[in-house]
């Protein structure tokens, strides 16, 4: 059953949308005879204009992933639903978010979560706020701008970067956690002479999902999209190999590719093959910082196919499989509707239970992948404990 959360920021996102990016791909360097192709070379364009898998990323519109972001964390309640109990449990039970995006991060984004503990009572009814009849753009802003002002008086807004908005328990109409990504076209909201850009406003399912709701919803600040279904079957593309598609996934530490595109990999930690030939990667877990993240063979001005090196650690510590992780990127494709596809290697094996089929995707040694129509190759040549190793081609 499709969770509310993942019906709301597909409208979000049409509401709030401006015009499309259009960036052309990066050039790329000249590169001396015999040495390796720059990864600038496989970096796609976005051609959707809002989150996608392009890494010409809208500044104007999304904040950096990296180094500190400082986050005001504020507990509402309401006059139909005031709270019963203190603040809390409520930021312990969002506390864990930090470090999980910290090790994701390689330590290259730092959340420091300020959280002002006390109840601020909103002034309208939860159940006036329109969450339970279809969320739109106007009625979502109209909620955080509520409960900034009502918090205005106890914070100083112009020392943070993000807010997020925790509910009373008691308040059960507001089920979802959504994110807010600000319109420049409108006046939007202002506390303290600061522009409010970014927000997660949290429902009664954080209660389900845990902290790693946050790491999904604050990745949309970033720029990420959704890599589950909007529609039909809810995670058909990725199963629960990115906190981006499934957030109760047993692997959800972020892809590779989006560790790269979020500036937490670097541009010689990507092996790129831009065009037609052969290339031997060895490749270190996405789990850990340091070596070759990513091997990437790009097949259009906005399609690629990424090899990653998976391991049961880290965020990734519950793993249905480990191996190499095979996926094609999609940077013209919406959020919602498959930007990325995880390719799987064992598609008639019966998952265990906890698992789904995709979950089993991961290739081991001696295993290959082939996409006859681009001539594309990815044969896997071997694995263990510190990586594996891969051998890209494309006729």
């Amino acid at each position: 059953m499709t969770n509310p959360l993942h019906r709301l920021l597909p409208l979000v996102a049409v509401v709030a949308l401006v015009a499309p990016i259009s960036g052309l791909s990066a050039p790329t360097a000249a590169a001396a005879p015999g040495s390796p192709p720059p990864a600038a070379g496989c970096a796609l364009p976005g051609r959707t204009g809002w989150t996608d898998e392009g890494h010409d990323t809208d500044r104007s519109r999304f904040q950096p992933a990296t180094g500190t972001r400082r986050v005001l964390t504020l507990y509402v309640d309401f006059p139909d639903a005031p709270a019963t109990d203190s603040t809390e449990p409520y930021a312990a039970h969002l506390a864990p978010a930090a470090d999980w995006m910290g090790r994701a991060s390689y330590g290259r984004l730092r959340l420091d979560s300020t959280p002002l503990h006390r109840w601020i009572r909103m002034p309208a009814e939860s159940t006036s706020y329109g969450f339970a009849r279809g969320l739109t753009f106007e009625a979502h802003e109209k909620y955080l701008r509520d409960a900034i002002t009502a918090a205005d008086p106890y914070a100083d807004f112009s020392r943070y970067e993000m807010v997020y908005v925790v509910p009373a328990r008691t308040a059960t109409a507001i089920p979802f956690s959504p994110t807010y990504l600000y319109d420049p076209a409108t006046p939007g909201i202002t506390a303290d002479g600061t522009r409010l850009k970014w927000a997660v406003t949290f429902g009664q399912d954080m209660w389900r999902w845990g902290p790693k709701v946050a790491a999904h919803e604050t990745a949309h600040t970033f720029g990420l999209p959704d890599l589950y279904a909007f529609t039909g079957p809810t995670h058909p593309y990725v199963g629960g190999w990115d906190v981006m598609g499934d957030i109760a996934g047993r692997a959800p530490q972020y892809l590779g590719w989006h560790s790269w595109k979020l500036g937490w990999t670097r541009d010689d930690e990507v092996a790129c093959l831009p065009a037609s030939g052969r290339r031997t990667v060895r490749m270190a877990p996405v789990e850990r910082p340091g070596g070759t993240k990513i091997a990437v063979l790009r097949t259009s001005e906005t399609t690629a196919y990424v090899a990653e090196s998976r391991r049961a650690r880290g965020n990734d510590a519950a793993a249905c499989s480990t191996g190499v992780l095979v996926y094609k990127v999609d940077s013209a494709a919406r959020t919602g509707e498959g930007p990325v596809r995880i390719m799987n290697a064992n598609p008639t094996t019966i998952p265990p239970n906890g698992c789904s089929s995709l979950d089993l995707a991961a290739y081991a040694p001696g295993q290959s992948f082939t996409d006859p129509a681009t001539g594309v190759r990815i044969d896997v040549l071997a694995g263990g404990r510190t990586g594996d190793t891969v051998r890209l081609s494309k006729e």
